[in-house]
């Protein structure tokens, strides 16, 4: 991304900033790789930036001025992130942020020196990046969206309001540990449930809506869509086929709901961006990775598009609206 499109995304802010705050005459301006996984005009995409470069601003940092910011998008891919990976190392930044699994993994292979600071990666432990949650140890920390524990949260509210599902269809990434964690949690929760699952990939486009097509031909079927960056990418034609096929599906980002999904109970991504440009700044301020906590989220949210809920013929129970963070009518 250049730096034209991050001051766009601040709403033109850069204009008004005044000359005295600019850095000083030679202050080493300082550098900061971004690699991230959704396209630069997705809209949620362009959420999160702003929420990153405000947070960044806020704290005194601003691009084109005593910052640089080279931004890579990976879309989601293990070989465009080890790519754009190894050119943001080149570049040798003070700092990187990456925003998930695939972004970090292919960091983590490319350099254990450069600080880099993850937005939002489940089970960092897990996955080898860190060696503690109170003490990375290395060269990366940052931000991890959710424990998988809460996966079963999912189950929870699609029985809440459609009873009568038994066979529920699990949309996640077979490539990345979170898919395999958030399935296995869901696995784990099932049984209590009553319900049986159906894992379905999401590889690209010819692969979800085939296995959507192929599932939702049975009945008393229902949909939970887990995180990933791939989900994300296609979120469109995911909750397309939720209503041409007439399926209640349970999504982990907001950023579905938004978009047409029905509900969606996960963390705020966009706050995740925030806390993380804080770090960012510590880590240019001579904080090393090694001593900053990785950190959780203190709070879910629960989102309700009751506009959907309509479409699909769905009556949310009043106690589930009552408990929304946000209800979209």
């Amino acid at each position: 991304m250049n730096r034209r499109s991050f001051i766009t995304l601040l709403g033109g802010a850069a204009v008004a900033w005044p000359l005295a705050a600019r850095a000083q005459q030679g202050e080493r301006v300082r550098r900061i790789g971004m690699l991230t996984n959704l396209a630069e005009n997705d809209p949620e995409e362009r959420r999160r930036m702003a929420a990153f470069l405000q947070a960044l601003q806020k704290l005194g940092w601003r691009d084109d001025d005593n910052v640089r910011i080279d931004h890579r998008v990976a879309q989601g891919t293990a070989d465009n992130a080890r790519r754009y990976a190894a050119e943001l190392v080149a570049l040798a930044p003070d700092v990187i942020l990456a925003s998930g699994s695939v972004s970090t993994g292919a960091l983590f292979e490319a350099t254990s020196t450069v600080p880099i600071v993850f937005a939002h990666v489940p089970d960092p432990v897990g996955a080898g990046f860190v060696a503690s949650l109170t003490r990375p140890g290395g060269n990366i920390t940052g931000f991890s969206p959710f424990e998988y524990a809460m996966s079963g949260k999912w189950l929870e509210l699609l029985k809440e309001i459609t009873p009568r599902v038994v066979w529920v269809g699990v949309l996640r990434d077979r490539a990345i540990v979170a898919g395999t964690g958030q399935f296995g949690a869901l696995q784990t929760a099932a049984a209590s449930f009553g319900v049986e699952l159906s894992p379905i990939g999401v590889r690209d486009a010819d692969e979800i809506e085939r296995a959507i097509t192929a599932f939702a031909r049975g009945s008393n079927r229902g949909l939970i869509v887990t995180a990933s960056p791939l989900v994300l990418i296609h979120r469109d034609l995911i909750i397309t086929l939720a209503a041409r096929h007439k399926l209640p599906a349970i999504y982990s980002d907001r950023a579905f709901i938004s978009d047409g999904g029905l509900i969606s109970y996960g963390t705020d991504y966009s706050d995740l961006y925030r806390r993380a440009a804080g770090y960012v700044d510590r880590i240019l301020k001579g904080e090393r990775p090694a001593d900053l906590p990785v950190q959780y989220p203190t709070k879910y949210e629960l989102v309700i598009n009751l506009k959907t809920a309509k479409a699909l013929g769905l009556e949310i129970p009043p106690t589930l609206l009552a408990r929304a963070d946000e209800v979209i009518e």
